[in-house]
């Protein structure tokens, strides 16, 4: 597995408030990788620094085999290199159905290839329904969005992040408000999405982190506290007291 991202040695301070202090994190491709830490531990800004949402006041964010620096990139021109991101809040286009919702989304695929091999399995269609195969809502592709439930909704997100296909998908409290089916649903999504990119999950929900079976690294006052399996971590005593609150 090569690395895809490189987060080395990155601090910024919000009026005199270190969110992030001298925090080092590597994510390979493909990987799964679940991000915790209590309330305040920097997770969120994290997430904005490698969106270009919040620029850091020191230290590396590198990406991909060319080594590029996000660091001075906008949040769009970090989008076009492929990281795609799913906020806690479900943002999809109510008003619309879920296929006109992945279409919006779909990667541009007016190239003057596509033209060439119009009618081909790469035609919009079929993506389409590949995706709605992908997140489950193959039968709810003409249902107005707005009439989704909740985990629905977080579903088609997801789906119109894999429309762009990222070659990192950084996703939010993916669990929160799901029914028990829902949250196993999403469970097998990303553990399937993470098997051909590197997909990072912020969660506070540990039944959900263990499921995902994944790499967990714990974020405290803005720096890594420890890294590993899930038991290895939980089992970390720097980790026990910080969760305590001693």
């Amino acid at each position: 597995m090569n690395t895809l991202l490189e987060v080395s040695g990155v601090s910024v301070s919000f009026d005199g408030f270190r969110a992030i202090n001298n925090l080092s994190i590597q994510i390979a491709e493909p990987e799964l990788r679940a991000v915790i830490g209590p309330n305040g531990a920097g997770k969120t800004t994290f997430m904005d620094i490698v969106t270009g949402k919040t620029k850091p006041d020191e230290g590396r964010v590198i990406w991909g085999e060319k080594s590029i620096s996000l660091v001075g990139m906008n949040e769009s021109q970090i989008a076009q290199q492929g990281i795609g991101r799913k906020f806690q809040k479900p943002t999809v286009f109510e008003a619309q159905t879920v296929r006109e919702n992945i279409v919006l989304a779909l990667k541009d695929l007016r190239g003057p290839l596509d033209v060439l091999f119009r009618g081909r399995a790469n035609n919009q269609e079929d993506r389409v329904r590949a995706i709605s195969d992908e997140i489950g809502l193959s039968d709810a592709l003409d249902q107005v969005s707005g009439a989704l439930s909740h985990g629905q909704k977080q579903w088609l997100e997801i789906g119109m992040l894999l429309a762009q296909d990222p070659r990192l998908l950084l996703v939010d409290e993916p669990a929160a408000g799901m029914t028990p089916s829902e949250r196993e649903h999403t469970t097998q999504l990303l553990v399937r999405a993470a098997k051909t990119r590197a997909v990072v999950v912020v969660e506070h929900d540990m039944e959900f982190i263990r499921r995902l079976n994944c790499k967990v690294t714990v974020l405290h006052q803005g720096s890594m506290l420890a890294e590993g399996s899930l038991d290895h971590v939980t089992q970390n005593q720097d980790v026990i007291d910080v969760y305590l609150g001693r």
